[in-house]
């Protein structure tokens, strides 16, 4: 087997998906240090698209006695999904977004591969991998508001309320964070000390996730536990960034995000898309104790100058409004209640659906294409 002309031919299938792999000195290191010779030459060709077992049988020209182990190993390390609609099972690949940057650490386990593939990971994510979503409208996922921090909760649509989001689901499990761990597992990046075990899915993903020992099934009041933990540790609620079955709670950090860190360390425009909140300060009964600029993901607060201030300090807190994302982790822990978050006067819904979702990305990286095509005449 010639291993380079395999993983040349894998990276040319694989990256045929919606998740593009642009070229890149750490592109091929990330490859080999996730996938095996042997599982790249497998993987060559495997569907995006659900197909069954009996179709894999015919396609791989193997019996289904070796093919269901195979597929089984590679289910639980990420590369492949697997699904169930009544008796009916099927497969499809993973594209790279999914398999490398998610299910790959979900299981939080250290090994050889998991280490090696997580700094290698890292490089090609600060060689712009991720530019790829710093030229579309919506991001992945969308900030979802913790509930006590909203003043008014009449106006709380039902797509931003977490207890209804979470009372909507029936079956809940969680997994360790992907983001956490890779840059855990890095010797090159800062260790983070946020929980690990704070990766919510739901209903289908959640029991792949199960099936496949990437995660833990949990109960409605361990889930609700583990999102007041996450509040409690400065943590934001991130949800689907559709309305209509969504099938993760992710709780970021702002050192490790993929999100969240694209915009600190890559300059991206915008890190998780924002809800339809934003923080307002009543400067009177602010003591300026500065805990909420500790706390905010995105820098977005400041002490300033306030005839309204009462403090010593004559300061109170003061709000870049274009850079809050309307999280409520500043308000979580206000020790005078001064914060709360309040609706904006123009409120934008998230896509409805997943389809809507990836119709909005697919329309704007090509348009992106285009524009760059046009300034490269």
């Amino acid at each position: 087997m010639n291993a380079v002309k395999v993983y040349n031919q894998f990276i040319e299938w694989i990256g045929k998906s919606w998740w593009e792999l642009p070229e890149s000195e750490f592109l091929m290191p990330m490859i080999k240090a996730t996938y095996t010779p042997e599982e790249a030459d497998f993987l060559t060709g495997f569907p995006f698209r659900s197909v069954s077992l009996d179709d894999l049988v015919e396609l791989k020209d193997m019996i289904r006695e070796e093919l269901e182990p195979l597929l089984l190993d590679l289910g639980r390390k990420g590369m492949i999904y697997k699904t169930r609609r009544g008796d009916s099972v099927r497969y499809r690949l993973n594209e790279t977004f999914f398999a490398l940057l998610r299910a790959n650490f979900w299981s939080g386990k250290v090994d050889g591969r998991t280490k090696s593939s997580a700094a290698a990971v890292n490089k090609y994510f600060m060689d712009n991998w991720f530019e790829q979503y710093n030229q579309v409208h919506y991001r992945g996922l969308r900030t979802l508001p913790i509930a006590q921090s909203i003043q008014d909760d009449r106006t709380i649509l039902p797509y931003e309320d977490v207890v209804k989001v979470v009372d909507s689901f029936e079956y809940y499990t969680v997994s360790t964070c992907p983001c956490r761990q890779r840059h855990n597992l890095d010797p090159e990046m800062k260790d983070c000390h946020h929980p690990l075990e704070s990766c919510l899915h739901f209903e289908e993903l959640g029991h792949y996730i199960v099936e496949h020992d990437m995660g833990r099934e949990i109960d409605r009041q361990e889930t609700l536990d583990i999102l007041k933990q996450a509040a409690d540790s400065g943590l934001v609620h991130a949800i689907s960034a559709w309305q209509r079955k969504p099938d993760t709670i992710c709780n970021c950090c702002s050192c490790c995000c993929l999100f969240l860190e694209s915009y600190h360390k890559l300059g991206h425009a915008k890190s998780l898309d924002a809800s339809n909140y934003s923080v307002q300060v009543e400067a009177a009964t602010c003591k300026a104790c500065g805990l909420c600029l500790k706390r905010c993901p995105m820098d977005a607060l400041q002490l300033t100058y306030s005839s309204k201030a009462k403090n010593k300090f004559s300061k109170a807190v003061g709000v870049k409004l274009a850079s809050c994302i309307g999280c409520g982790v500043c308000v979580h822990k206000c020790p005078t209640q001064s914060l709360a978050l309040r609706r904006k006067q123009e409120v934008s819904p998230p896509p409805e659906t997943v389809r809507d979702y990836m119709q909005r990305y697919m329309q704007d990286r090509a348009e992106a294409k285009q524009l760059l095509a046009e300034r490269n005449k």
